[in-house]
Order: C-alpha cells, then structure tokens, then sequence
C-alpha cells in the first residue's frame, strides 16, 4: 500500500506562516524554517507582552498619580489610604486620567480625602 501524506494540509499550514511572516526583513519573510522560527518566537513575545502591558500601565497611572498627589502636599500611599477610608471607589485608571487632563476635578478629590 502506498504511502499516504496530507499534502494539502502540510501546505495550508505553511502558507498561514509564511502569511504571518509577511513585512519581515531578509529571509524571515520567504524561507520556510526561518519564517516559521520568527513567528514562533513572536508569538511567544506577543503572548508575554500582553500580559506585561497590563503591568506597565498600572505603574504608569501609579506614576501619574503621586504626581498629582505631590502637587497637592500628599503622597501616592496617603492619598490611596485615604481614598479606601473615605469609600471613594475610583480605580487607578480614571485617577490618573484626571491628575492629567482634569486637574482642577483631581484638585477636588484630593481636599475631599484631606
């Protein structure tokens, strides 16, 4: 009995690598081994990333957050203390959305948890 191999599946696969390989510089974007390591290794990178995105940002709002905190004579652990004892249920994300663009609605919250 002769030997049967998918061949059509075995195509489908490479060609939805090499797809996922397009813009890449050299011989990552045409030579199948390569492509198919490069987006490996993508792969992995973008599943990493996604959750170290999440990371970034919390510390990037924590940032903006003492500094609007600071403006005000207060530090970012007192103010947050302050706001879990005054029940003010404000995530950190809008927080630092309006020590950026609202400062004077910031300014408020900051003399309310005084």
């Amino acid at each position: 009995m002769p030997r049967s191999v998918n061949s059509v599946a075995s195509r489908a696969r490479r060609k939805k690598v090499m797809k996922q390989a397009k813009g890449y510089f050299g011989r990552r974007k045409n030579v199948w081994t390569i492509a198919k390591n490069a987006v490996d290794k993508a792969m992995q990178y973008s599943y990493r990333d996604r959750r170290a995105k999440k990371r970034n940002f919390r510390s990037l709002w924590i940032t903006r957050i003492n500094a609007g905190a600071r403006q005000h004579g207060m530090s970012y652990s007192k103010f947050m203390g302050q706001l879990k004892a005054n029940d003010i249920e404000l995530n950190r994300k809008v927080l630092a959305d309006l020590a950026m663009n609202h400062p004077e609605a910031f300014k408020a919250i900051v003399e309310k948890v005084k």
